[in-house]
């Protein structure tokens, strides 16, 4: 059953248990190592060994995409459509420009944005299929103009990519589909093999193993972000439905035996109703077992003096997920200050971010909200400064310039002026 806290030290309940992975980073080192050696040779072994299939041909066809939409319903496929529309609409938004200033002397300044040539897409597979991710990571790519996306995701037993993945990456936009997972796909997409591409950014949310393998490969490429378990956190009133609560709770429970799912509360009411809501609900679920380690294990219920206390305790937390489950949500929203994604009212569960509402669900995690944000175009674009001087901007500025480097004990800095400033 969840726990209740009334009385309690906040340092006791807050910080997050820091996990040792040593013994995995060890096993995906080598996982690395043999694959940037070895290339589609190593990748194919470690499918393997992990997921029960080695593929004669890593890559997905275009036949397997037009069995993959065959296979679907219209409905499902227009699902998928309605999604991806409201995910791209969204993301349009995020899009920037460049900029320029014109200076005296004939100087210019300026900013511009460039997409990275290449994009890896990771597509979990494991225990679920998350066609959503998919589309979350993709179509951001798309809209920063990257030149070639590719995508990475394991198999099923039979060796094939779930049709609703294939499809998703279609409507999407991803250019090629490979089928390899684990911290293999991630060495593939950072060094390159014979099949797989090599990419400049890794996206996407994996298990440990992929985490581990983006954080290794990092420098080399670069990565989203390094995601842990996934993480939801409700602010309640005494006013809230604790079958809402509960369920929104349970929804990411249900993701996996670490997950966790924190009520900040305060209303003792609520929290006792929370707490049985729970335990009924539980017994209905297909996920019960997964569910129910999370919440026994990482799930806390928080009764505090405040609402606006519960905010503060947000703060603290961190959250990949918040929802704010009051009244006046949107009158608490300036005091968020540390959220992946913010859920406001009591009518807006945390699903609709993971499928349909537009905003990206690929979010930090583990506290990380306190300094990173969600997936955007921003990972796919590159900015470049750049300067231009005219011969009289640069006499101008020489003095400066040449001061400045010689304090530094840089003289041929110094010099690259003097030479260009010294009067026939």
């Amino acid at each position: 059953m969840i726990k209740i806290y009334k009385n309690y030290k906040t340092e006791e309940i807050l910080s997050r248990k820091i996990d040792d992975y040593g013994e995995y980073e060890e096993v995906v080192k080598g996982i690395i190592a043999d694959v940037a050696k070895c290339g589609d040779e190593a990748v194919k072994k470690y499918c393997l060994k992990f997921d029960g299939f080695m593929a004669d041909s890593l890559e997905v066809t275009a036949a397997e995409f037009d069995e993959a939409e065959s296979a679907l319903t219209d409905d499902y496929k227009a699902v998928i459509r309605a999604s991806a529309a409201n995910i791209a609409e969204f993301h349009k938004r995020q899009l920037k420009q460049g900029f320029e200033v014109k200076k005296q002397g004939g100087i210019v300044l300026g900013q511009k944005y460039t997409a990275v040539a290449r994009a890896g897409v990771y597509v979990p597979g494991g225990t679920a299929s998350y066609p959503s991710t998919v589309l979350m990571d993709t179509i951001p790519a798309k809209i920063a103009g990257v030149g070639e996306i590719i995508m990475v995701t394991p198999v099923k037993a039979d060796g094939r990519v779930r049709p609703e993945i294939l499809y998703a990456a279609r409507v999407a936009g991803a250019d090629r589909v490979f089928k390899a997972g684990g911290a293999q796909a991630i060495a593939a997409l950072a060094y390159g093999t014979q099949t797989i591409p090599k990419a400049d950014v890794i996206v996407g949310p994996g298990n440990i193993f992929v985490a581990l393998a983006k954080k290794l490969v990092y420098g080399l490429v670069n990565v989203d972000m390094i995601a842990g378990p996934s993480e939801i956190l409700v602010i309640a009133d005494e006013k809230s439905n604790p079958v809402f609560v509960a369920a929104d709770m349970l929804s990411q429970a249900e993701h996996d035996k670490l997950a966790s799912a924190v009520l900040v509360t305060e209303s003792e009411g609520l929290a006792l109703a929370v707490q049985g809501e729970i335990e009924r609900q539980l017994a209905l679920m297909p996920r019960e077992e997964i569910a129910r380690a999370s919440i026994e294990n990482n799930g806390k219920i928080i009764v505090c003096e405040s609402i606006q206390r519960a905010v503060d305790i947000a703060n603290q937390i961190a959250p990949e997920h918040l929802e704010v489950c009051v009244d006046d949500p949107m009158a608490l929203l300036p005091s968020i200050k540390n959220a992946g994604s913010i859920f406001l009212g009591r009518y807006t569960p945390e699903a609709l971010g993971d499928y349909y509402a537009g905003p990206n669900h690929t979010l930090p995690t583990g506290g990380s909200a306190k300094y990173s944000s969600p997936l955007s175009v921003d990972d796919f674009l590159k900015k470049s400064s750049y300067i231009m001087y005219t011969k009289d901007g640069l006499e101008e500025a020489a003095d400066c310039v040449i001061k400045f480097a010689e304090s530094e004990g840089l003289y041929g800095h110094a010099n690259s002026v003097k030479v260009r400033i010294i009067k026939a």
